[in-house]
C-alpha cells in the first residue's frame, strides 16, 4: 500500500506531555507513534545509522517502552515489525496501570526505498490478490504473535500497524479471533480492495450500486453453496463472522484516502440494508467478494476463499479533517494529531 510521506520527520505530538491511558485518544497516538517507529528503525537500517545517531528510538522511549524485538522479512531482510515492552519509571511504579499494554505488536506499512520496496510491493500486490496469508512476513508475524500471547496473555497485548502493516495486523487479530483470543487493535488507513464506490458523490447513486452489489453477491454465494456436497455445504454453513463478531477492532480511516476509504461505506450499507429489511441478503454479501465469486461462477478459480479484508464488527473512526492530498489522507502522522476532526461509531455484526 502507500507509503508514508513523511515518517520520518521527528516532529512527533508534542502535546502528550503526560498519558491518561484511560483516554482512547491517548491510547489511538501512543499506537501511531509506535508503528512510526518501526518505519523509521528500518530507515535506520538503510542509513546505518547506530547508537546515538539513530532517529527511531525517541518513538517508543517517550513513552516508556523498550524495544524488544525487531521483526525481520527472510526476503531482502527489511525490518517490517516489532515488539515493544512497557518498562515504566519507578515514579509509575506506584500507579495505576489499568489500560496500559504490556506489549505492542507493530507493523509498517510499504516504504519506497531500494532495500524495501520491491519487496512490499509484491506484498501489497498479495493483498490485492488475497494471498497475504500465504506470504513468509506473515507467517513471520504470526508466530511472532502467537508466541507472545503464549507467553504473557491476551489482555497484555495490543496490534497496531498502518496501510500494508494494519492489513498484516488485521489478518494476525483475525486469525487469533477465529481461535476465541480477542487482541485490543489499532489499524491506521486499512487497505479495502474494491473499486472506490465512496467516491461517488450521488448518495442515490451510491446506495443503489451497493444494493445492486448485495444482492449480486449474495445470489451466487447461495448458487455456490447449492453446487457444493453435502459435506461441503455443512462445512460452508459454519459462519466465520458470528466466531469474529466479538472482535471489534479499532479502524482509523480517511475519507479522502482511497485505499481504506470503503470501509465507511461497507459499514454504513450494512446498517442500511439492516434498515429496510434486507439484513438477511446482506450478512451474506459482506462476508463475501463479488470478484471472487463471479470468477468461480466463470469457472476461474476454485470456491473463492474469504476477503481476508472483511470483517463483522469493528470501532470505527472517521478523520473529517480536511486532507491536502492522498499522502496526507493516507499517512500515519495524522493520527497523533490532537486536533482531528473526528466521528466514532461501533459496529456489530448481527
Amino acid at each position: 500500500m502507500a507509503s508514508e510521506r513523511e515518517c520520518f520527520d521527528l516532529s512527533g505530538p508534542l502535546h502528550l506531555t503526560s498519558i491518561d491511558w484511560q483516554n482512547t485518544q491517548h491510547q489511538r497516538s501512543v499506537a501511531a507513534c509506535l508503528v512510526q517507529g518501526v518505519y523509521v528503525v528500518e530507515r535506520d537500517r538503510q542509513e546505518e545509522r547506530e547508537g546515538p545517531q539513530a532517529l527511531a528510538p525517541p518513538w517508543w522511549e517517550f513513552f516508556h517502552f523498550k524495544l524488544l524485538r525487531k521483526l525481520v522479512d527472510d526476503v531482502g531482510f527489511s525490518i517490517f515489525g516489532a515488539i515493544y515492552e512497557f518498562k515504566p519509571p519507578p515514579s509509575l511504579c506506584n500507579s495505576p496501570l489499568e489500560g496500559i499494554p504490556c506489549f505492542v505488536i507493530a507493523f509498517r506499512g510499504t516504504l519506497t526505498k531500494n532495500d524495501s520496496v520491491s519487496r512490499d510491493l509484491e506484498l501489497d500486490v498479495e493483498v490485492v490478490r488475497n494471498g497475504l496469508h500465504r506470504t513468509s512476513r506473515f507467517e513471520i508475524a504470526m508466530q511472532a504473535v502467537r508466541n507472545m500471547v503464549a507467553a504473557v496473555g491476551d489482555s497484555n497485548v495490543w496490534l497496531a500497524g498502518h496501510s500494508l502493516g494494519s492489513a498484516m495486523a488485521m489478518l494476525a487479530g483475525k486469525t487469533m479471533a477465529s481461535n476465541g483470543i480477542f487482541l485490543k487493535s489499532f489499524l491506521f488507513n486499512p487497505p479495502f480492495v474494491s473499486a472506490p464506490i465512496e467516491r461517488i458523490k450521488d448518495k442515490r447513486v451510491k446506495h443503489g450500486i451497493r444494493i445492486a452489489g448485495s444482492v449480486i453477491t449474495a445470489g451466487l454465494t447461495l448458487a455456490m453453496k447449492a453446487k457444493q456436497q453435502p459435506q461441503q455445504r455443512s462445512h460452508s454453513e459454519e459462519n466465520p463472522f458470528t466466531t469474529l463478531s466479538a472482535w471489534f477492532p479499532g479502524l482509523f480511516v480517511n475519507p479522502a484516502d482511497d485505499i481504506c476509504s470503503e470501509y465507511i461505506g461497507y459499514f454504513e450499507h450494512r446498517k442500511k440494508m439492516q434498515d429496510i429489511g434486507a439484513g438477511a441478503i446482506e450478512r451474506l454479501a459482506t462476508q463475501n467478494s463479488l470478484g471472487g465469486l463471479l470468477m468461480h461462477a466463470m469457472g476461474k478459480q476454485p470456491a473463492p476463499e474469504p476477503p481476508l479484508h472483511l470483517i463483522p464488527s469493528a470501532k470505527l473512526t472517521v478523520n473529517l479533517t480536511p486532507s491536502r492530498d492522498l499522502k496526507e489522507a493516507h499517512g500515519i502522522h495524522q493520527w497523533w494529531r490532537d486536533d482531528l476532526q473526528l466521528q466514532s461509531e461501533v459496529h456489530k455484526y448481527r
